[in-house]
């Protein structure tokens, strides 16, 4: 399908044709979806915080083996050797970095200086103001509807608030899925949409297809917060996991064990998991009883996204997915939402006429 443009602010500072972002899914937003998404003109997003420093490393040269066009890394800005990996996005000349946490300003420093361009998560207001004072190219916005950690503030509440804070490219996050949630967006006055379900739900997704399917069959109410599984909110599909209320003790058993699983898939030492556990705790100001099952959540969602088991895995889910029910390919999706998004612009434009007072 052959889609227009819709020229924004993130397309001239990414060098992407679309405006629409493909966030960093851990275990999903491997080198297969990310290339698809740059092929397709929108900007995709490898997931780091799953992988080895090794794995990253290779992920990123199999993206450039993929395709020649702009495509990001997301970090994790509170893991031990953030600094590290910082290091080999700017060796291997990644165009776009983005954190899943506020970063270090002098993360982000390091990064513009490299002439990469930096685009921190945020959800909430304050956030944005201190990465844009620290010198943020754009910052992407995710209300409450969105999947795996969230906020409790509306995309509709907290994206006109960061507008109206920041001189930056806004990137709207948290309930988009077609061409009018883009159309929308604009609107508002973001430079873009980033989308997670919808792309994991894409044939171009990793993702294995029992468990696609039973996203398509989830309604939007399936989409639930919790706080049961690593103690903060995250929004995922309901599921036996949960569904058991267990004290947070009586959970730690079996978070040693899955945490176990997976050092042994990620190829992290014990080392480096106590250290990224250490600097958790440091910036959350957890109990430890808290970071062994915050750091215990990759591998549930491996177990949900990888393994396909669906009861006892986690299953990160925007509330979005209620309204999905087909698996298009990452060309044939980026090409619709826009246009479509241009068909709707240019429909309220005619349906609409400022009228003399």
């Amino acid at each position: 399908m052959s889609a227009p443009r819709l020229d924004t602010a993130l397309c001239r500072l990414t060098g992407v044709r679309h405006p629409i972002v493909q966030t960093g899914m851990g275990w999903v937003a491997g080198p297969r979806l990310v290339s698809a998404t740059a092929e397709a003109g929108a900007l995709g997003i490898l997931a780091s915080a799953t992988m080895s420093h090794e794995r990253l490393a290779a992920s990123i040269r199999e993206v450039r083996e993929r395709t020649d066009r702009p495509f990001g890394v997301n970090l994790r800005a509170d893991a031990a050797d953030a600094e590290q990996r910082v290091d080999l996005l700017i060796r291997e000349r990644v165009p776009v970095a983005s954190f899943a946490l506020l970063p270090a300003e002098r993360l982000v420093g390091k990064l513009k200086d490299a002439g990469i361009v930096v685009i921190p998560s945020v959800g909430a207001r304050r956030h944005a103001e201190k990465v844009a004072a620290w010198g943020a190219d754009a910052v992407l916005v995710q209300g409450g509807e969105g999947g795996g950690h969230t906020g409790p503030v509306a995309t509709t509440v907290l994206l006109p608030q960061v507008l109206d804070a920041v001189d930056l490219p806004v990137i709207a996050a948290g309930g988009f899925f077609d061409g009018r949630g883009l159309a929308a967006a604009l609107c508002y006055g973001a430079a873009g949409i980033g989308m997670g379900t919808r792309f994991l739900l894409t044939r171009d997704s990793p993702v294995p297809d029992e468990v696609k399917r039973r996203y398509l069959a989830a309604g939007a109410h399936e989409a639930l917060v919790t706080a049961r599984v690593d103690g903060m909110p995250h929004r995922m599909l309901r599921s036996a996991l949960t569904d058991t209320a267990e004290s947070r003790w009586r959970r730690l058993p079996g978070a040693l064990r899955r945490a176990a699983a997976f050092k042994a898939s990620s190829g992290l030492t014990w080392r480096a998991m106590l250290a990224e556990g250490r600097s958790m705790r440091r910036r959350r100001e957890m109990p430890w009883s808290a970071v062994l099952l915050a750091a215990n959540t990759p591998a549930l969602i491996e177990a949900g996204l990888v393994r396909g088991d669906t009861d006892a895995g986690v299953l990160p889910a925007g509330q979005v997915v209620g309204a999905l029910d087909e698996l298009p390919g990452c060309a044939e999706l980026v090409a619709r939402i826009v246009a479509d998004a241009a068909r709707v612009l240019g429909e309220t434009a005619a349906r609409v006429t400022p009228a003399a007072p």
